[in-house]
């Protein structure tokens, strides 16, 4: 199995955190561009996001009656949601396993697109992928798979040329690696 390299210019935040304990486990396994973007999400929510919401918020009971106040409602919604993800966002930025993407790999793994080739369909079309620890990790232009979803179990240790297969709600889908290739960010 391929494994993340760990980065050694971690940002201070991270660099200067106390080792774990034996046997305490990380939040997260996320590479330092997704790192970096979701403590930029989460600076924003809980900054300007949270002043938004009051303002909606303040608004809107303005209006009067808030037992029957649509506009309340969808804010209240709004804030929930919101802080929800925020307390996801805290809990995977507490102590995250920061790692990068193999420089080579003679299979698949973490970190990698993935090109696969649809073998049960009469006129296939390639679909890229990026294999990630984490459905927190974003490349342009492609979607991101997880380690643990079925593709993603059914990707890895692949090699070029290997079909592959899951089982999903709606059947068993065949594919073929037609390339992979380290994510550089």
């Amino acid at each position: 199995m391929v494994t993340f390299g760990i980065l050694m210019d971690l940002p201070e935040e991270l660099a200067s955190r106390p080792p774990r304990k034996p046997g305490q486990e990380p939040t997260a396994t996320l590479t330092l561009d997704a790192y970096r973007r979701l403590k930029s999400e989460l600076d924003e929510l809980v900054t300007t996001g949270r002043s938004h919401i009051a303002a909606r918020l303040k608004a809107a009971r303005e209006h009067g009656d808030i037992s029957e106040n649509a506009e309340y409602d969808a804010a209240k919604n709004e804030q929930a949601l919101m802080e929800s993800r925020i307390r996801y966002l805290e809990r995977i930025l507490r102590d995250p396993e920061i790692v990068e993407a193999p420089a080579a790999s003679e299979v698949v793994g973490p970190g990698m697109l993935v090109t696969i080739r649809p073998l049960d369909e009469a006129d296939p079309e390639d679909e890229t992928y990026l294999l990630a620890e984490s459905a927190e990790e974003r490349a342009p232009g492609v979607r991101t798979v997880t380690t643990t979803s079925p593709l993603g179990r059914a990707l890895l240790g692949a090699r070029e040329g290997a079909e592959v297969s899951y089982e999903a709600p709606g059947g068993i889908f065949r594919y073929v690696v037609a390339r992979f290739e380290p994510f550089a960010g």
